[in-house]
């Protein structure tokens, strides 16, 4: 009688345990509740911050006056305008880049009418191979790219205005000679251009002629990070980043 009872209440709690969830339980599904010392609990969930209705058309601060023909709304359109640049949009080749390397493997595919979809083409992408179809090889550093880098570092370097319309590079001097060192925060000499290894040209990460060498790394990254002319070696081939002239040795 005594285990009957210890199996009752076994059996008991496990359907307890694992019971249908309510409509309840499902509504509020992924919303979390928010402690405060001050009050009850608050559960936080998504909500309608705004929606237009059109009703703000042709008044300058409705959705259509202010996104209609903008490209960052809409992927495709982002996509489609970088290209016009040669610039590829989230690893993905240029449309003229892709139809130079054509069908992976020159395999077939097909175009299909899908409900909802419309048409849509099924088949192979235009990759050079399998590592680059699956992300391993995929990059956005092309060399449209990598002229967008060297044009930013040489605007950096030379640059007439700092932030707020402050005074730009010839700023630097004045601060080496009261300082000690050139000012770069503010005068429009700080910019990242991160240093790949598909750079056909070393890059030099923040351009500030620093960093070692621990690892092997490829020779292209060899010269844009460590003891190369856009690392620390800079400082032996002439101006840095800031533009300066070699100090004579006192």
């Amino acid at each position: 009688m005594k285990y009957t009872a210890i199996i009752a209440l076994l059996a008991a709690s496990e359907v307890a345990a694992y019971s249908i969830p309510t409509r309840r339980d499902i509504r509020t599904l992924g919303q979390r509740s928010v402690v405060s010392n001050n009050g009850p609990a608050k559960k936080v969930g998504s909500s309608l911050k705004m929606e237009d209705f059109g009703l703000f058309k042709n008044s300058g601060i409705g959705f259509e006056d202010l996104w209609d023909g903008n490209e960052v709304i809409s992927e495709v359109g982002l996509e489609k305008r970088l290209n016009q640049d040669g610039l590829r949009y989230r690893l993905n080749r240029t449309e003229k880049e892709a139809d130079e390397v054509g069908r992976l493997m020159d395999l077939p595919g097909f175009t299909v009418n899908l409900p909802l979809i419309g048409e849509t083409y099924l088949g192979p992408p235009k990759v050079a191979s399998i590592w680059e179809a699956l992300g391993f090889t995929a990059t956005s550093n092309n060399e449209a790219r990598q002229q967008e880098k060297l044009k930013a570092i040489e605007k950096a370097r030379t640059a007439s205005k700092g932030v707020k319309g402050g005074e730009g590079a010839t700023i630097r001097a004045k601060w080496l000679d009261k300082y000690g060192y050139p000012r770069l925060v503010g005068s429009g000499g700080i910019f990242y251009a991160d240093q790949l290894s598909t750079d056909k040209e070393p890059m030099g990460g923040f351009n500030m002629g620093k960093s070692g060498q621990m690892w092997p790394v490829p020779e292209v990254v060899k010269e844009g990070a460590y003891g190369g002319k856009k690392g620390w070696g800079m400082k032996k081939a002439g101006p840095a980043i800031d533009n300066l002239p070699k100090a004579k040795k006192v």
